[in-house]
């Protein structure tokens, strides 16, 4: 590279193409939006998923699978990650897993498994355990408190019909 082609092909100072203005612009009469179609009239812009009529790829892709957008996100930590973050006697919940960084990230409700080895006693508060963890934790001595979860929606309860008495 030489120092006179530093600056090659930078125009600072070329001016906005004008288009639609007379024969003599080169962009005149159509003003580059070709003879007919949708494209040719002012404030038509193609979306960005266009494929010019056709059926658009996400459309002819077939759909596979389900994503539930009212499940709740459940946390699992494992019983021998209890032993290694909390000190014996210590109150397990899901506020000192979320400080204790054992339970980062978004989630609703915690469930504790059985992988790993457990030695100390630990008053352990989650909304489920599996049956390998509640057998260790109550082995070393611990104790399992099991959180309520989201009360159901009840559904389709008639109110009691307020009816006026007959007089008679």
């Amino acid at each position: 590279m030489k120092l006179n082609d530093v600056n090659k092909g930078i125009h600072k100072h070329t001016k906005r193409l004008r288009v639609g203005r007379g024969p003599g612009s080169g962009r005149g009469r159509t003003a580059g939006r070709g003879n007919k179609g949708q494209g040719q009239l002012a404030g038509w812009s193609s979306p960005s998923v266009f494929e010019g009529g056709g059926t658009p790829l996400i459309r002819r892709i077939p759909k596979r699978g389900f994503h539930n957008a009212f499940g709740l996100i459940v946390k699992a930590v494992n019983v021998g990650s209890l032993g290694e973050a909390f000190e014996a006697g210590a109150e397990v919940s899901p506020e000192s897993l979320r400080t204790a960084g054992l339970a980062k990230g978004i989630w609703q409700q915690v469930k504790i498994l059985g992988n790993g080895e457990i030695t100390k006693a630990l008053k352990v508060s989650a909304h489920h355990f599996s049956e390998q963890a509640k057998a260790k934790i109550l082995a070393a001595g611990g104790t399992i408190t099991v959180l309520p979860g989201p009360a159901p929606v009840v559904r389709k309860v008639k109110k009691a019909s307020r009816k006026k008495p007959v007089a008679g």
